[in-house]
């Protein structure tokens, strides 16, 4: 592999922390910032790409989902209702995803559909029960008095 000199300054402490690793490894601080840079190139270029539904899907399941979303009361009358529709919703990493009830099949985000997972935190007043993603700043939100629709803009009234 041909090497291509780079020069960038780093504050002491820095270097001397690159020299003492280098150190502790046997390697030069230019082969310690080389494996570094590429770690973090392996880790940024190796991310999955999203994982979007088709858009035809996606347009059917908001109109036959739409109203029941929006409708439901909480996190169980949620599942009651897409139940019934043949579809429930999972977490999946920090939001939601819808899935075919019968064959477990993965449909799309719920962001998809409009309804992020925190929206619905927001509205039903808690985290999906199961779900690893608490929002606590959501519900502190809410223990605050911002809306759960998220109007929570400041009326200022003064006295003449």
């Amino acid at each position: 592999m041909e090497l291509q000199d780079v020069t960038f300054a780093m504050p002491p402490q820095m270097v001397e922390a690159l020299e003492r690793i280098g150190r502790d490894l046997d390697q030069t601080p230019g082969q310690v910032l080389r494996d570094l840079v590429a770690r973090e190139l392996r880790r940024r270029t190796g991310a999955k790409t999203p994982n979007r539904a088709d858009e035809p899907l996606v347009a059917r399941l908001q109109r036959l989902l739409a109203a029941d979303m929006a409708s439901a009361t909480g996190w169980a009358d949620l599942a009651d209702r897409l139940a019934r529709r043949g579809h429930e919703v999972r977490p999946a990493g920090g939001g939601l995803t819808l899935h075919d009830r019968e064959t477990g099949a993965r449909l799309c985000k719920l962001s998809e559909l409009g309804f992020p997972y925190s929206r619905l935190v927001r509205k039903f007043r808690c985290p999906m029960p199961g779900h690893p993603h608490r929002m606590r700043h959501i519900l502190n939100e809410n223990a605050a008095g911002v809306s759960p629709d998220g109007d929570d803009d400041l009326i200022l009234i003064e006295d003449d």
